[in-house]
């Protein structure tokens, strides 16, 4: 159905039709009422792209994801669907497009084709060329996580460092003194994966102030590696007796490599860390954990972007959130040998 058929049915231009649409022109009100009558009966809905079109705008999001051939983490999951529902309720549409190994075209196509009015970024590197090309291209975006100069944009992330600080505390005032990170890949890591260097500095500086022994292992993002990484660090490192962890996916494979082991959590060894409150709480014992809040991400990234796309020359906005360390039953008083 199309504007000409409403217009026959109506009895009126095509023109007059675009009229009571858009209301660039006023229209007698018994006109307006025979349109909107014939729209009524036909239920006709203004073609998008003609809107888009008409408006300068597509009502479109881009949301910028790891790569299909990766599987995303739950956290990951958490994002993409508040940023779809926080979308929905400004009754906006999200195009998914992957990045990374292959999928280079895919990003570039976003930030060239004019298919959307701003992007939402995901996965943010320390240095990463993404973020150039959407300041180059003048499209307006906000990253969830931030590079290592994130002055000129606009951003929402956790406070990783401050976040793994505190559970290195907490394990130090339970009295464990020999204490291990299980950070992310060492892909990852290599890659300049901001969560991984930024749970990093703010272990060392925590073990540092506490004056404990430590190590720093990273570990694949799935269970077979979290459970490779419990038997190398049980046997490289007999002395550690707590760990923190920002390494969700790996948590079901870490809790089979300390039962495998025999280990007790808490009685033996206490685990702490930064997850999604779904893995934290799928964690036997339950994860004492800082519970990462996906869907107030998602959702402050969404009014980010949106203030962005409606005023692009107003000054950035950050939003770093801590939420507090949830104790739960995972960690626990150091074992007396």
């Amino acid at each position: 159905m199309n504007i000409g058929e409403i217009a026959r049915r109506a009895g009126v231009s095509r023109s007059t039709v675009s009229y009571a649409l858009s209301g660039k022109r006023p229209v007698t009100e018994e006109t307006r009422r025979r349109i909107q009558a014939v729209i009524d009966e036909l239920d006709y809905r203004p073609n998008a792209a003609a809107r888009a079109l008409k408006e300068g705008r597509t009502r479109t999001l881009g949301l910028v994801i790891p790569p299909a051939s990766l599987r995303l983490t739950d956290m990951q999951l958490g994002f993409v669907a508040s940023v779809v529902e926080a979308a929905a309720h400004a009754d906006l549409d999200v195009l998914l497009s992957p990045s990374g190994g292959d999928h280079d075209r895919s990003f570039e196509r976003v930030v060239s084709g004019r298919r959307v009015d701003g992007v939402i970024l995901m996965e943010i590197r320390l240095e990463d060329a993404r973020v150039a090309r959407l300041q180059q291209a003048g499209l307006p975006f906000v990253t969830i996580g931030h590079t290592a100069n994130p002055h000129g944009t606009c951003w929402v992330d956790v406070d990783y460092a401050t976040l793994i600080a505190r559970c290195v505390h907490h394990l130090a005032d339970l009295g464990h003194r020999d204490i291990a990170l299980i950070n992310r890949s060492a892909e990852l890591v290599a890659a300049g994966y901001g969560p991984a260097h930024r749970a990093l500095e703010g272990f060392a500086e925590a073990v540092a102030q506490r004056g404990l022994t430590s190590t720093a292992l990273t570990c694949g993002d799935d269970a077979p590696a979290g459970e490779t990484c419990i038997e190398r660090l049980r046997e490289d490192h007999p002395e550690i007796t707590a760990a923190v962890t920002v390494n969700e996916a790996a948590l079901p494979g870490i809790q089979r490599g300390l039962e495998r082991a025999g280990v007790s959590v808490p009685r033996d060894f206490s685990i702490a860390g930064v997850a999604a409150r779904h893995w934290a709480e799928d964690f036997r014992p339950q994860l004492t954990a800082a519970d990462v809040p996906t869907l107030e991400m998602g959702t402050s990234a969404v009014d980010l972007l949106l203030e962005r796309i409606a005023a692009p020359d107003a000054p950035v906005r950050h939003l770093l959130l801590t939420p507090p360390i949830s104790l739960r039953a995972s960690t626990g008083p150091v074992p007396i040998r």
